[in-house]
């Protein structure tokens, strides 16, 4: 029942101005990720490859990362973090070493091409986030008018 209003408690109206606001966000969202798209294929990575690699690098705590955290990360099944890992290790782009402490675990990390490509395309992101900045901020403002 995530995400459902609880049955005494009455849902707020919804207004033009609010299915608006949700229309823009999603089609900015939706503009971003083909931003990303493109600018990955342009660096020779597909798309989910991108994705992993700044999982990886990004992760919070900058701690290391498991695959279960890398699946965790993309929302993806553990056996497709699997085999994405497998790709990125082929690929020269990612390196797995055995956690000192437990040996079952195996703890990713970026190789020094993985980061020239991540850096790349990070401050592509990053520009592009910073021109779509100002739209983000307008529709995440609730105005109640």
């Amino acid at each position: 029942m995530s995400g459902m209003t609880h049955p005494l408690k009455p849902r707020p109206p919804i207004r033009q101005a609010d299915y608006q606001r949700l229309s823009e966000f999603r089609y900015l969202i939706r503009c971003f990720l083909e931003f990303s798209q493109i600018q990955a294929h342009d660096a020779g990575l597909p798309p989910r490859q991108h994705q992993a690699l700044l999982a990886i690098k990004g992760f919070p705590g900058g701690g290391p990362v498991t695959i279960g955290d890398l699946a965790e990360r993309l929302r993806i099944r553990h056996h497709s973090a699997v085999e994405l890992v497998n790709r990125l290790c082929e690929a020269g782009l990612v390196a797995r070493d055995q956690d000192k402490d437990d040996h079952r675990r195996v703890l990713l990390r970026l190789t020094e091409r993985a980061d020239d490509h991540l850096a790349d395309l990070s401050a592509a992101h990053l520009d592009e986030l910073s021109r779509i900045e100002p739209m983000l901020k307008r529709l995440l403002i609730r105005r109640d008018d």
